[in-house]
């Protein structure tokens, strides 16, 4: 009798390393996307490098579920949870990001400012999964709001800008399409999750990305291609395949853990790719936000 609960006790640990694993995966992809936006918007006007990575990417997920004989749409109960996904993670984060980087936010202060994404995500898992998380985590969330804000404040002489604004937008989307998109993928493959959202909402993407490509000037270079594919197949479709599988498979407090790493990534990224210089403040920010984030993730079990 003793035998079998000693290969159950060991297989969860196993199956929440593979998760965090998998996830890790997803936040490097993820943590290349600011750079490539900035690309994109070389060439392309910022509304159609939001829109067209989806329609781009819907098109990438139709061919795949049709390819292996997969349901195009999902089952009707779920389409209010797909539909917050795609509000999140097609439109919401694509869209603000891409405008707060067109209006000036450099690429290091976008990192810095969405760093609070983990513990975003946490407070939406907490509010869907009606747990009680002990007041450290709500301490911590409160300390980490606090660093940010005075970061932002700092730079733009006591008043929060425009692109700050948008960044809040975009971390808010983020998280609700993280959860949602967490939430499903529990009963469907990740993969699956974020192809049935991008094959809902191509009656949008598609038409709109057309218009936008008629209306608004295009300047085809080596960087501006490279970008729009990067933020199209990588950050919008292949990144959540792991991610969703992660989250799904270590958990969210667990594998979510990862993200901690993605400001981190995303500020290498821009100084190796961009040569983007960042500040004390910049860095001391950052690091102030993980440890709020970590303890926030530790904490809220």
């Amino acid at each position: 009798m003793g035998s079998p609960g000693r290969r159950e006790g060991s297989a969860q640990p196993t199956g929440a390393r593979q998760g965090t694993a998998l996830a890790f995966l997803g936040v490097l992809a993820f943590s290349g996307s600011f750079p490539a936006t900035v690309y994109a918007m070389q060439g392309f006007n910022p509304w159609l490098v939001a829109i067209g990575r989806a329609a781009l990417a819907g098109v990438i997920a139709l061919t795949c579920l049709k390819v292996t004989r997969r349901p195009l749409l999902p089952p009707r109960a779920h389409w209010p949870s797909y539909a917050a996904i795609s509000m999140g993670v097609v439109f919401g984060f694509p869209l603000f990001s891409g405008l707060a980087l067109d209006l000036g936010a450099g690429t290091a202060h976008a990192a810095v400012v969405t760093a609070l994404l983990p513990a975003a995500t946490a407070v939406c898992a907490v509010l869907r999964a009606s747990e009680r998380p002990r007041p450290l985590f709500w301490a911590a969330c409160t300390a980490g709001a606090i660093a940010i804000t005075t970061f932002t404040l700092t730079q733009h002489q006591g008043r929060p800008s425009w692109p700050d604004l948008l960044l809040l937008g975009a971390l808010i989307s983020a998280a609700i399409g993280y959860t949602e998109g967490a939430r499903l993928s529990r009963s469907t493959p990740g993969w699956q999750v974020i192809s049935h959202t991008l094959v809902l909402s191509l009656p949008l993407t598609a038409p709109a990305t057309a218009v936008l490509a008629i209306a608004t000037p295009i300047t085809i270079t080596p960087q501006a291609v490279t970008g729009f594919a990067y933020v199209a197949v990588v950050s919008m479709f292949l990144g959540f395949i792991p991610w969703y599988a992660g989250l799904a498979k270590g958990g969210i407090a667990r594998a979510g853990q990862t993200q901690l790493t993605q400001p981190l990534l995303t500020l290498i990224w821009a100084w190796f790719l961009m040569g983007e210089r960042f500040g004390p403040a910049t860095v001391v920010a950052a690091v102030a936000v993980l440890v709020c984030v970590a303890i926030t993730q530790r904490a809220r079990t």
